[in-house]
């Protein structure tokens, strides 16, 4: 089941009919496992215990009649024909609405934002802006109070976090419920010992499979919700004639009158086991992203809808001629007894197939949390090379398992499981509304008076149910409000100290001029290899850096600083990803790379991203060159446009993959196209201290140009020359080694900070800092080329120290590294002779020593000794 046809930029066949019925069949088993196993609950939880079922059958008909309004407004008129038009490039969820709401309103938190984005292909806005509407006005507003932003945040995370509840709470009562049909074919201690010890079993497989991704049984999920809906639908029609052909009545919202007028408080209260006939509707909206809005309409309204709508009425039929105690109601006291064990093992599956699909999603979401830096650095495991979005959260996963145990072994019935399940549901509901109609005034640019009655509607709907959940706060609703207040105090608190520490980053950081200073007249040597310095900023020299080549005097031959950055985009074309650029003239040979990211982007690992880094610099060398010979001419009247950037850093390019042709040197087209080099826009300001940078009324021009061995410049030209020369000295360097250099900084609140604040940072952050997964493991840097600054330079210090003191020195192990080590750097010991510790600048790569990283290399042409300060701190970097 090849999920990648969702992708924004090349699914021409999505239109087809043909592929369209396709994807509506690959929907089934990824988008609809959920909400199709809901009837094998709502009826049980609603019955529980608010209200009991009569002979009058007042009650069922009236719960029916319930399901049937609440199926066709919520998931067919909200979600199918409104909600799914609000995607962000194709892509649904609640990170889609809030990035969709950020390119349009800045109101994003994200610090590093550039103007540059905005011209990513995939940063669309829905309609050109107009000035005087309601919209502007509105717009205005929200970007004028900050306030507003941090609410809008949290509203976000809130629906984050209530998902994340709902991964939690939906594997646990899909997978008991099934499992309960045992119950009709036991004595009543042998059911009691028997699912809680059986649900639990499938649950511990069901996590623990994980890893293997769902791509290698995909193909099987379909074939099970389709076999499942068949026979809930068969089921259903049968109940129907042979117990009662007039049910249908009950459809009329008469009945719903009828109901709340005989039950009141009860009914009102029993709201909250109906709800749950829309548990999973969210999904149709957050998978969107991996079919097509034709194919998840086409299977909803002609296949999932009818099929739900015949499961309940044929429930309502049976159980409208069979008055049975509060006990005995349930899904499967309809089934008939010669097909009740077949119906037992597919209720399984298809229980098994709904609980993966929100594992899946939960996955998901919280990947998308941590791109955009709103939760604690998680491993993220892709498990598919071919199917876009299959990843795997080892930490998330197994802290699932535990809880969704618990929870089945804590609550043991389906009133307490469906109660947390559903206030959770009816949460995100109501935070996808909001957002919705946010879009409806901001993207569509429609009158608020449309946004007001959407918001009126449907949040009237989902109010009453959600307070109908909130009523049984003690009888376990509490479990997903808890889980969501700590959740989102981690994820705020999280963003809170990122967005602090990258305010201190960027007005702390270094000038160019302080970068170009450095060099063999104050100690400074450049050593062999590719140095690879990970920064948050966009612009400037990290204060980072500066401490490291303050204490270890020494750096690589080629320089590049590297921002790794999401953009609020789903996804970033590959041609688009690379802006690169040059810090300092052409001889330092420094650059600086910023890489762009969306949420549902995956990240590449170390070895592809390091390749693709050197061959977008060489392709940014050929370029650059080719624009100071004249053969590329971007000059326009935009060149003015730096926010007065120095003028040692030059502008930022697009380096895409660059065409090898016989074609012309460049051609000036509207668009940016993928295997393209565009230029258009310039460089983030490098000294000014800006975080949100504002658009200007600029014009901007973009060239894709395709180089031609034949057509060059002339091979003894000095252009040519030093075109060849500083491409040598990138490979030259490449096969020299490469050291990716990070640095750590310590968070902590400023002296008269309030308790609040100082709970928050000093324990609460860094708490989470220090136990969740490091930079270098989440970019996956591999630790014999990690360089990091902080005491891991003082444990060098230490092994030069002892290397200074030996007499006779012979072999030192760095790593898996033997250096054979002869007299020479014996005499240069003795001829310094330093009471403090000595550096050996040898040839720059970095080797591990006991989880020590250590700045060394094969001796070559003698050594190099440098005096390094005696004095050290334990941490290098520290924030305030």
């Amino acid at each position: 089941m090849d999920l990648d046809h969702g992708k924004c930029w090349g699914t021409s066949k999505k239109d087809s009919w043909k592929n369209t019925l396709l994807l509506a069949y690959q929907s089934l088993g990824v988008v609809y496992g959920d909400l199709s196993i809901s009837p094998l609950y709502v009826y049980k939880s609603t019955f529980a215990e608010d209200i009991h079922h009569s002979e009058t059958n007042e009650e069922i008909f009236g719960v029916l009649s319930f399901v049937f309004w609440t199926l066709t407004l919520v998931p067919l008129f909200k979600y199918v024909f409104v909600v799914l038009r609000a995607d962000d490039n194709g892509e649904g969820g609640t990170f889609a609405l809030y990035s969709l709401i950020c390119r349009h309103v800045k109101v994003s938190l994200l610090p590093n934002r550039q103007v540059a984005d905005e011209a990513l292909s995939t940063y669309k806005f829905e309609r050109p802006p107009e000035p005087n509407n309601n919209s502007s006005r509105m717009k205005l507003v929200l970007e004028k109070h900050k306030s507003l932003h941090t609410a809008l945040l949290i509203l976000v995370l809130l629906g984050t976090c209530m998902v994340i509840g709902d991964g939690l709470l939906t594997p646990a009562i899909s997978v008991f419920s099934a499992v309960s049909g045992l119950e009709l074919s036991m004595s009543k201690d042998q059911h009691q010992y028997a699912v809680i010890p059986i649900t639990c079993f499938i649950l511990v497989c069901l996590f623990a499979l994980q890893h293997f991704g769902t791509h290698r049984v995909g193909f099987f999920f379909a074939p099970v919700v389709l076999t499942w809906l068949i026979c809930i639908s068969a089921l259903g029609l049968y109940n129907i004639f042979h117990w009662n052909p007039h049910v249908y009545q009950a459809l009329s919202p008469y009945y719903m009158l009828k109901f709340l007028k005989k039950t009141r408080k009860g009914g009102w209260m029993s709201l909250g086991g109906i709800l749950l006939c829309i548990t999973g509707s969210e999904a149709m909206f957050a998978d969107l992203g991996h079919f097509s809005y034709a194919a998840i309409q086409m299977a909803f309204t002609f296949l999932v809808y009818p099929a739900l709508i015949l499961a309940y009425m044929g429930q309502a039929a049976y159980l409208s001629k069979h008055h049975h105690t509060i006990h005995d109601i349930g899904f499967y006291v309809s089934v008939p007894e010669s097909v009740r064990w077949p119906v037992l093992v597919i209720a399984i599956l298809a229980s098994v197939v709904g609980s993966q699909a929100i594992i899946s999603g939960t996955f998901s979401i919280i990947n998308q949390s941590q791109s955009l830096g709103c939760f604690p650095r998680v491993k993220v495991v892709h498990t598919s090379d071919k199917i876009h979005g299959q990843i795997y959260i080892p930490e998330i996963n197994w802290m699932l398992m535990i809880l969704c145990i618990a929870v089945t072994i804590g609550f043991r019935d389906t009133k307490h499981m469906g109660n947390a399940s559903g206030l959770a549901v009816m949460a995100v509901m109501l935070v996808t509304t909001c957002l919705t109609s946010l879009v409806i005034i901001l993207c569509w640019q429609k009158p608020p008076i449309v946004a007001f009655i959407f918001l009126l509607f449907f949040g009237s709907i989902e109010l009453l149910y959600f307070s109908a959940s909130l009523v049984k706060f003690r009888e376990g609703a509490w479990l997903p409000i808890l889980l969501a207040l700590f959740l989102v105090t981690i994820m705020f608190v999280w963003h809170y100290a990122t967005i602090k520490k990258y305010e201190y980053d960027l007005h702390n950081k270094v000038s160019l001029e302080w970068l170009l200073a450095l060099g063999p007249s104050l100690g400074i040597a450049r050593v062999p290899g590719i140095g690879i310095v990970f920064t948050d900023l966009t612009s400037g020299i990290p204060a980072n850096f500066s401490r490291f080549v303050t204490n270890l005097p020494a750096f690589h031959r080629i320089l590049v600083f590297v921002c790794i950055k999401s953009v609020p985009v789903p996804f970033v074309p590959p041609a688009e990803r690379y802006l690169v650029g040059r810090v300092g003239p052409t001889a330092h040979r420094s650059y600086r790379c910023i890489v762009r990211y969306g949420y549902r982007d995956v990240h590449q690992d170390v070895d592809s991203f390091e390749s693709e880094l050197i061959n977008r610099l060489a392709d940014f060398i050929r370029y650059d060159w080719y624009k100071e010979s004249g053969i590329v001419d971007t000059c326009n009247e935009d060149d003015g446009y730096r926010s007065g950037a120095s003028s040692n850093e030059c502008r930022l390019a697009v380096i895409g993959t660059v065409a090898i042709s016989g074609g012309p040197p460049f051609e000036i087209e509207e668009s940016v196209q993928p295997a393209s080099v565009s230029i258009g826009f310039s460089t983030v300001d490098s000294v000014t201290d800006v975080i949100e940078m504002e658009p200007l009324d600029v014009v901007e021009r973009r060239v894709r140009f395709a180089i031609d061995t034949d057509s060059e410049a002339d091979p003894g030209s000095e252009m040519d020359v030093q075109l060849r020369e500083e491409l040598h000295d990138l490979h030259a360097a490449q096969q020299a080694g490469t050291a990716f250099i990070l640095g750590h900084s310590h968070v902590k609140a400023k002296q008269g900070s309030s308790l609040l604040k100082r709970l928050a940072i000093n324990f609460g952050y860094n708490f989470l800092r220090r136990n969740c997964r490091g930079a270098d493991v989440v970019l996956k840097v591999p630790p014999a080329s990690l360089l990091e600054t902080r005491n891991r330079i003082r444990s060098f210090l230490l092994f030069v120290k002892s290397l200074v003191h030996h007499q006779h020195p012979s072999d030192w192990e760095c790593g898996k590294m033997c250096l054979n080590v002869d007299t020479s750097i014996s005499k240069a010991c003795e001829i310094v002779s330093p009471p403090g510790p000595v550096l050996f600048i040898l040839d720059g790569v970095g080797y591990t020593d006991h989880n020590t990283t250590m700045f060394c290399s094969q001796i070559r042409n003698g050594t190099k000794a440098f005096r390094l300060p005696v004095v050290l701190k334990h941490d290098l970097v520290e924030d305030g």
